[in-house]
C-alpha cells in the first residue's frame, strides 16, 4: 500500500517496541533531601518499596549480564525514567536536573541496600516536581490563550524531535518553548478549520466563531494533560519507575503491575472476561467505541458506540464513580470472572443529558481480530495462491482464558488452502511482533520434515535446541514469507528456519527488527510479603531476558535480524526511529557453533532470477515510485526536524501534499479492476465446504460535509447492493443541511461504472453517461433522496464507493511467488501444493 502524505505534527516518533532516550549529566555522591509530601500525594501500597526491592535483586541475578544493579545501571536506570515522563525534555528544568542529579549515582544503594525495602524517594520526589511543572506549563497556556493574538507571518520553526534535545535552562527558557508548541498547535487547529480540501483544490476561509473553538480545544487538552499526571497513585509512579529499572539492563525486560500483566496474557491468548467492549478515554470520560459481537455487551442490544460510561457496580454493591479515573482503572473494574454481574451507568450518545444502568454478565471474549486468516486468490490463468496473515503467535497465557493457538489455526487455513489446489503459499509476517516460542517451532514445522528450529544460549552459556519432532510435513509446496521492520522475536524465528533449511523465500524489508533475546515471566507474589491488610494481593510480574535465540546455522537473530532474500523498497527501512539498534542498550550480535540439519535448497538456485524480474517490474511500478517519493520526503524530514510555524507556508505545503494526493488518487481510480477474484478465508469458516462470496476492491462510507470525494453513489435500503448508480468524482458543492449531508453535481463527464459483479448488479443503469437525461432515463424507483434541476443533480446523504488502496509489497510479492512457481516447473522440480 502506498501511504499518502499528511501535514506533519510535532510528535516524539515511537516505534511498536520501546524507544528510550539517555541523558548524561554530572555524578554526585551526597545524598538529596527527601520532599516532604510525596507520600500524602501518592498515598503508596506499603507493598511498593518491598516491589522495588525485589525485582532489582531478580534482575541483577537472572537477567542474562547476571550484573547487580551498579552506578552505570543507576544513571540507565535515571535517565530511563526523566526520560519517560518527559520524553520530549519539555516540562523539567536544568536546574531540576541539577537538583536531581545525586539520585542519577545512587539509585544502586538507595534501591538495594535497604535490607528487603527499597528507598522510592527519588520516583515519587521526581514525578512531584513534574506535577508542579505541568502545573507551571498549564497555568502559562491558560494566560497566552487569552492574551496573545497569534498571528504566524514570521519565518519561524519548531524542532520535532526533541528526545535528545536539552532541558529549558530555567522557567523563562521553559515559557519560550512552551509558548512555540502552542502556537503551532494553535496554528495546526487553525488550519483544520480554515483549509478545506474538495477535489484537490485547497480553499482557505475561517468559519465564524473558530477562535472560540480553537481556544476551548487547547484549553481542555491542557487541562487534561494535567489531571492526568496530577490523577496518579504511589502504584501508577511505581509501575514507571520499576520499566525503567528493567530497561536499564536491556530494551526487553520489563516490569508488569497487576492490570499490565493481565493485559499482555490477554494479547497473548487472544482472550478475556468481560463484557465485550473497546473502550477509549475521551476527554475525562469513559466512552465505548466499539462492541465486540457475540459477546454480552452486544447482545444486550442496550450499548451503542460512543455511549459513555460514567459509574460501574459490581453486583449488588453502590455504583464506583468513573469520571475523570485512569481508564486502566475503569477496564479493571470492569473486568472480572466468568458469570459474574456488572452493572454500568450509562449516559447514551443520543441523549447525553438522560442515566440509565445497565446489567450484564461477564463472558470469555474472543478477540477474533487478532486470529489467524487467509486469502485465496484466484487469478485469471487459472493459478491459485494463498496467503496467511500471521499477526502474532499467540498461545495461551495465565488466566485470560481462551484455547487460541497459532499453529493450530493456520494448519486448518493451509488445509482450506489444500483442498482448493493452491498452487503456492504466502506466509505474511509482516508487522508480527512475535509471542510464543513452542508456536514458532511448531509453525515452522508446518512446512518442514523433524529438525531443529532454533537454539538459545542462557546467561551461563548452556545452549538448548528447540526442534520440530515431526517429520510429516502440511505443505511442501512454494513458499514466500513476508516481513518487515516489525516483525520481530518469534516471527524472526520462524523466517530465519525456513530460510536456512532453504524452505522458504524471504521478502520484504532489508531485514526483521533484530529482537534475539528470550524473555521469562517471573510472578513476584512468592517474592513480596504484605505488610499490612491493606497491601495488594498481586505485586505484578517481572519478564526477564534470559537468554539469547540463535539461528540453527549458530548466527543471532539479535540486532541484525533476518535479511530478505528480495528486497522491497519501504519507507521503515529507512526511519531511525524502527528496529532494535534504536533502542538503547540492546544485547551485542554474536555466534555460536550451528547444529546439523538437512538443507532442502529451495531457494538458492532461483533467486538471482526472481531477483532480476521483480528489479525489472519495480522500475515501473507506479505503486512504488509512490514509495520512493515518501521515502525521499521521509529522509528530507528526517534530517531537518523541523516544522513550520508561518501560515503561508503551511498552507503551500498543505496544497502540495492535496494536490500529490489527488493525482495519486485519480491515478488508482483510472486503473482497471485487478482480475484476480479474492476470497477471505478464516478459523471459523475454514471448515466450511465451498468458498465464502468473493471480496470487492471496494469499500463504501458516508460522505461528510467539506470532504474531499472520490466517486459518489447511492444505494437503495437492498442490503446486497442490487440497486446503484455511481457519479462522477468531481463534486461541486458538499454542504449540511439539516442532519443530511447533500452533494450537488452540476457538470457530467463520461464515466464508467465500476465493475464489481460477485457483490453489485446493474439494473436498467447506462454504462455511461454524458448528461442528466442519461440518469433520468434510467430506473429510479427504488432510488431515493435524489432530485434534479435542469442538469443540477443532488444527492442527500451520499456514499462514497472507494478503490481500496493497493498492497504494494503484497502484490509484487504475489507476483515473485508466480515466477518462482514457474520457474520450479520449468525446471521439472516436483512441487507438492495440492
Amino acid at each position: 500500500m502506498y501511504p499518502k502524505r499528511i501535514s506533519l505534527l510535532v510528535v516524539v516518533v515511537i516505534a511498536a517496541f520501546a524507544i528510550w532516550a539517555g541523558c548524561q549529566t554530572a555524578k554526585s555522591s551526597d545524598p538529596a533531601p527527601a520532599t516532604a509530601t510525596w507520600a500524602q500525594k501518592f498515598k503508596s501500597d506499603p507493598n511498593n518499596p518491598r516491589i522495588a526491592y525485589a525485582t532489582a535483586m531478580l534482575l541483577g541475578q537472572y537477567q542474562y549480564l547476571q550484573r547487580p544493579l551498579d552506578t552505570e545501571l543507576s544513571e540507565r536506570f535515571f535517565d530511563g525514567y526523566i526520560n519517560s515522563i518527559d520524553s520530549r525534555h519539555e516540562n523539567f528544568l536544568q536546574s531540576d536536573m541539577d537538583e536531581f542529579n545525586i539520585y542519577r549515582t545512587n539509585l544502586d544503594n538507595l534501591t538495594t541496600s535497604g535490607r528487603g525495602i527499597a528507598d522510592l524517594t527519588p520516583a515519587y520526589a521526581i514525578y512531584e516536581r513534574l506535577i508542579e511543572r505541568i502545573q507551571q506549563h498549564v497555568d502559562y497556556v491558560d494566560e497566552l490563550l487569552k492574551q496573545d493574538k497569534f498571528k504566524f507571518t514570521a519565518d519561524e520553526t519548531i524542532q520535532i524531535d526533541r528526545r535528545h534535545a536539552p532541558f529549558p535552562a530555567d522557567l523563562d527558557a521553559a515559557k519560550a518553548l512552551w509558548k512555540q508548541e502552542l502556537r503551532y498547535e494553535y496554528l495546526q487547529k487553525k488550519l483544520e478549520q480554515e483549509v478545506h480540501e474538495t477535489n484537490g483544490v485547497v480553499t482557505v476561509k475561517l468559519p465564524a466563531g473558530a477562535t472560540t473553538n480553537i481556544i476551548d480545544a487547547l484549553t481542555s487538552r491542557y487541562r487534561w494533560m494535567q489531571h492526568t499526571t496530577t490523577n496518579t497513585d504511589g502504584d501508577a509512579v511505581l509501575q514507571l519507575y520499576l520499566e525503567a529499572l528493567a530497561h536499564a539492563y536491556d530494551p526487553h525486560s520489563d516490569y508488569f503491575s497487576a492490570p499490565h500483566a493481565q493485559d499482555f496474557s490477554i494479547d497473548m491468548s487472544l482472550s478475556l472476561f468481560g463484557i465485550g467492549a473497546q473502550l477509549q478515554e475521551d476527554d475525562g470520560y469513559c466512552k465505548i467505541m466499539e462492541l465486540v459481537p457475540g459477546g454480552p455487551a452486544a447482545k444486550s442490544k442496550l450499548l451503542n458506540p460512543y455511549d459513555r460510561i460514567m459509574a460501574v457496580a459490581q453486583g449488588n454493591k453502590p455504583p464506583v464513580d468513573v469520571v475523570g479515573m485512569d481508564l486502566e482503572k475503569v477496564v479493571q473494574l470492569i473486568r472480572g470472572p466468568k458469570n459474574t454481574e456488572v452493572r454500568l451507568t450509562i449516559s447514551p450518545i443520543t441523549d447525553q443529558g438522560s442515566r440509565h444502568v445497565v446489567s450484564l454478565m461477564r463472558d470469555e471474549i474472543k478477540l477474533e481480530n487478532g486470529e489467524s486468516k487467509a486469502e485465496l486468490v484466484v487469478l485469471p490463468d487459472g493459478k491459485r495462491l494463498g496467503v496467511l496473515d500471521v499477526p502474532s503467535f499467540y498461545a495461551p497465557v495465565g488466566m485470560a482464558g481462551g484455547q487460541s493457538y497459532v499453529s493450530v489455526d493456520v494448519a486448518k487455513l493451509i488445509k482450506k488452502l489444500k483442498k482448493e489446489k493452491v498452487d503456492g503459499i504466502i506466509m505474511d509476517l509482516r508487522s508480527n511482533p512475535g509471542g510464543s516460542l513452542d508456536e514458532a517451532v511448531k509453525l515452522t514445522g508446518l512446512f518442514i520434515k523433524d529438525g531443529p528450529v532454533v537454539l538459545a544460549r542462557d546467561a551461563d552459556g548452556q545452549v538448548s535446541v528447540d526442534a520440530d519432532p515431526d517429520p510429516s510435513v502440511l505443505y511442501d509446496g512454494p513458499l514466500v514469507v513476508m516481513i518487515n521492520r516489525y516483525s520481530a522475536s518469534a516471527s524472526e524465528i520462524a523466517a530465519a528456519a525456513l530460510q536456512d533449511y532453504g524452505r522458504a523465500l524471504i521478502v520484504g524489508d532489508t531485514s526483521t527488527h533484530g529482537k534475539g533475546t528470550v524473555q521469562s515471566l517471573n510472578a513476584l507474589q512468592q517474592y513480596v510479603w504484605p505488610v499490612t491488610a491493606t497491601a495488594t494481593n498481586d505485586p505484578g510480574t517481572l519478564k526477564i531476558t534470559k537468554g539469547k535465540f540463535y539461528r540453527i546455522t549458530g548466527a543471532s537473530t539479535q540486532l541484525k535480524g533476518v535479511a530478505s532474500d528480495i528486497v522491497l523498497p519501504d519507507p521503515l527501512d529507512h526511519s531511525p526511529y524502527v528496529g532494535e539498534t534504536s533502542l538503547d542498550y540492546p544485547l551485542p550480535w554474536d555466534t555460536i557453533d550451528p547444529v546439523d540439519f538437512n538443507k532442502l535448497n529451495r531457494v538458492q538456485p532461483y533467486l538471482e532470477e526472481l531477483r532480476s524480474l521483480s528489479a525489472a517490474r519495480l522500475a515501473t511500478n507506479q505503486d512504488y515510485a509512490y514509495i520512493q517519493q515518501v521515502i525521499a520526503e521521509d529522509e528530507k524530514q528526517n534530517e531537518d526536524q523541523t516544522a513550520t510555524i508561518n501560515e503561508q507556508e503551511a498552507i503551500k505545503e498543505r496544497e502540495r501534499i492535496a494536490a500529490e494526493n489527488e493525482a495519486h488518487d485519480d491515478e488508482l481510480q483510472s486503473r482497471p479492476l485487478p482480475a484476480a477474484k479474492l476470497y477471505e478465508l478464516t478459523v471459523e469458516n475454514a471448515g466450511d465446504p465451498g468458498l465464502p462470496a468473493p471480496l470487492s476492491y471496494y469499500t463504501t462510507n458516508t460522505v461528510t460535509a467539506g470532504s474531499r470525494n472520490t466517486p459518489v453513489i447511492y444505494y437503495s435500503s437492498d442490503a446486497n447492493f442490487s440497486n446503484f448508480f455511481a457519479l462522477p468524482p468531481k463534486v461541486s458543492d458538499i454542504s449540511t443541511q439539516g442532519t443530511n449531508v447533500v452533494a450537488t453535481w452540476t457538470n457530467f463527464s463520461d464515466v464508467k461504472l465500476p465493475e464489481s459483479p460477485s457483490l453489485y448488479s446493474l439494473k436498467s443503469m447506462p454504462d455511461t453517461w454524458t448528461n442528466i437525461s442519461d440518469l433520468k432515463s434510467a430506473d429510479a424507483s427504488n432510488l431515493k433522496g435524489i432530485s434534479w434541476v435542469g442538469n443540477t443533480l443532488t444527492v442527500t446523504n451520499p456514499v462514497v464507493l472507494t478503490r481500496i488502496p493497493p498492497d504494494a509489497a503484497l502484490d509484487e510479492t504475489k507476483r515473485i511467488l508466480e515466477d518462482y512457481i514457474s520457474l520450479l516447473s520449468k525446471n521439472s522440480m516436483q512441487v507438492v501444493g495440492h
